[in-house]
């Protein structure tokens, strides 16, 4: 394998793996793959491979993503809240 084929493996397993939302178990869906990738290498590629150093980066430079990566962020991230807001509203 040569040394391009596995940084971008590696980078294709960070960039799966990161998880935008506040819980860190939660899967990363294929669309934020798909628009979140680009700015992942661009703004946090000395983080590869570490996933939560990715995670931590990206959302400290949300500011500085794609239009379609912070939209993906921001559902994903609403997505994850949403059990927590039901169950405090439950007590």
């Amino acid at each position: 394998m040569t040394r391009y084929q596995t940084f971008a493996t590696l980078f294709a397993f960070a960039t799966t793996a990161i998880a935008f939302q506040t819980s860190p178990g939660l899967a990363f869906s294929s669309e934020a793959q798909q628009m979140c990738s680009g700015d992942a290498m661009r703004l946090c590629s000395s983080e590869i491979p570490d996933i939560p150093r990715i995670r931590a980066c990206m959302v400290r430079n949300k500011a500085n993503v794609s239009p379609g990566c912070r939209a993906v962020m921001d559902r994903e991230a609403a997505a994850a809240a949403a059990p927590r807001k039901r169950e405090a509203a439950a007590h």
